[in-house]
């Protein structure tokens, strides 16, 4: 009796192995799973940037203009009177002058919810929507007013202009006619967004980076100095 109780007390190295090949399969699901999420996200950051450039060729087509950039007469004239609002001057000059080819602003003005419509980037997105060319709400004072990436982070556009009419990029350096901008992008994100984009340097080229909250003008983050788990905003110039 005791030795038949000796034989049965513990696993069999066949029984350790089976667990130990489960256990193995459930980890390498897990793993897989995370990262056809973050490719799944990086895919919808990198349609970000596509299709925010897309609409704006897509409204210079229509209406010879950026988004924005329009007076108050020409809007009621494309969507109806009152129906979209026109950027509406203040005493800070540059920000909001119609029919100048340029969406001026700073890409992150006027946060969620704010009204603001001071800013050409700020009615920027109200137009396009008008236009179908869009999705969003189209209501400056709707907490869902500005566009959001799939990490939650604001993405936005400028032309990188200052009051003075001087190139002024958010990340100095860059060159373009526009700059789309994302924030909120974890660093592990940020090398696969310009590795597929542009040549994988964060700090050069047409996707640059910097720390999110860095102040406008601040040199881009080289590759080598990127940390997975910290956020960054990305811009990319067209």
């Amino acid at each position: 009796m005791n030795q038949l109780q000796q034989r049965q007390a513990g696993f069999t190295l066949v029984e350790i192995a089976i667990v130990l090949v489960i256990i193995g399969l459930l980890l390498g699901g897990v793993l897989k799973g995370q990262e056809l999420i973050n490719s799944a996200k990086v895919k919808n950051m990198i349609g970000d940037f596509r299709t925010v450039s897309s609409l704006v060729y897509g409204y210079q087509d229509r209406f010879k203009l950026f988004p924005g950039d329009q007076t108050q007469a020409q809007l009621d004239l494309a969507f109806g009177v009152g129906v979209a609002t026109a950027c509406t001057p203040v005493a800070t000059a540059g920000l909001c002058v119609p029919n100048n080819g340029r969406v001026d602003g700073a890409w992150n003005a006027g946060g969620a919810g704010t009204g603001v419509a001071t800013e050409e980037t700020s009615v920027f997105w109200q137009h396009a929507r008008l236009a179908n060319l869009a999705t969003g709400a189209t209501l400056l004072a709707d907490v869902n007013y500005r566009p959001r990436n799939a990490d939650g982070g604001f993405i936005g556009i400028e032309s990188g202009i200052n009051a003075l009419g001087a190139a002024a990029p958010f990340i100095a350096g860059m060159r373009g006619s526009f700059f789309i901008c994302s924030s909120g992008i974890l660093g592990r994100y940020v090398r696969q967004i310009d590795s597929t984009m542009d040549d994988g340097n964060t700090a050069g080229g047409s996707v640059q980076a910097v720390a999110d909250g860095a102040a406008r003008g601040a040199l881009a983050v080289i590759t080598g100095n990127i940390v997975d788990g910290t956020q960054y905003t990305v811009c990319a110039s067209y």
